[in-house]
């Protein structure tokens, strides 16, 4: 019997838009971004309220980040997740919010604003992960859901022509409907229980200097590429209101997709 995940009922009926999480705007996360902002067009377009989506980033854009990224020659010095949300919401109509900061690793520093019901991670360190796991497992979900509610974590990583998508439920079950054709699955587990981050051990590569240097530790599109893949999950958990799998692998040196089963 084929496994399937039904989308939370909250997430395709609200009353307002699904409010989203976003750290990270670098390679991936500025790809993510212009993702999210066309599947909020795109679910407005069929009735429903879209999303609003707050980006966190404390870095400055730099030479290196032209190209691989979703940057202009006129944005450097500048913070990356002011200039990706300004011009999202001049080119969308939008009102989302940038933060220039890193997002809050302690549920007493956190305030009302942090909260979301999808959280996205496009970051390239290992404690960041961790750190924001421990804060959303503090996060008890109640009875009465609403844009507060933390229900999904989707988390991007890749290492130059490989990577990983990969969508978990932050509340311990999510209710499932009764279902005669498929077998329901209402827990998926999050990137942190995928992988053991306590063995792993961050390296700090430093900055790039420039887009050459940078592309030997990305190359040019694994992040537009995973982007575009791990955000169609999203888009099924919407438009269909269901998933049969909840990530996925690519590698783009042998061109292969394999997806993330239950």
């Amino acid at each position: 019997m084929k496994r399937v995940h039904y989308t939370i009922p909250y997430l395709l009926t609200p009353q307002h838009p699904v409010t989203v999480t976003l750290i990270g705007g670098g390679g991936t996360g500025s790809q993510v971004l212009t993702c999210l902002a066309r599947l909020d067009a795109t679910l407005q377009a069929l009735g429903h309220p879209g999303l609003y989506v707050t980006l966190y980033d404390p870095d400055t854009v730099s030479p290196a980040n032209m190209g691989r990224q979703l940057f202009g020659q006129s944005e450097i010095g500048l913070n990356k997740a002011q200039c990706l949300i300004t011009r999202m919401n001049n080119f969308f109509g939008n009102d989302w919010r940038a933060k220039a900061c890193r997002y809050p690793s302690d549920t007493k520093k956190m305030t009302r604003e942090d909260l979301a019901n999808i959280f996205i991670t496009c970051t390239d360190n290992v404690r960041s992960r961790n750190d924001l796991w421990k804060v959303l497992k503090k996060l008890t979900s109640p009875k009465h859901i609403d844009d507060l509610t933390p229900l999904y974590w989707l988390d991007f990583g890749n290492t130059q022509a490989a990577g990983q998508a990969v969508l978990g439920t932050i509340p311990e079950e999510i209710e499932q409907p009764k279902s005669e054709r498929y077998e329901t699955v209402g827990s998926l587990k999050v990137i942190t229980q995928y992988v053991d981050y306590k063995e792993v051990k961050d390296k700090d590569s430093g900055p790039s200097c420039s887009l050459a240097e940078a592309l030997e530790k990305q190359d040019l599109f694994i992040n537009s590429t995973l982007a575009h893949l791990g955000c169609d999950i999203l888009w099924k958990l919407f438009r269909n209101g269901m998933i049969d799998h909840q990530g996925l692998f690519l590698n783009l040196d042998t061109m292969k997709v394999n997806p993330i089963g239950f």
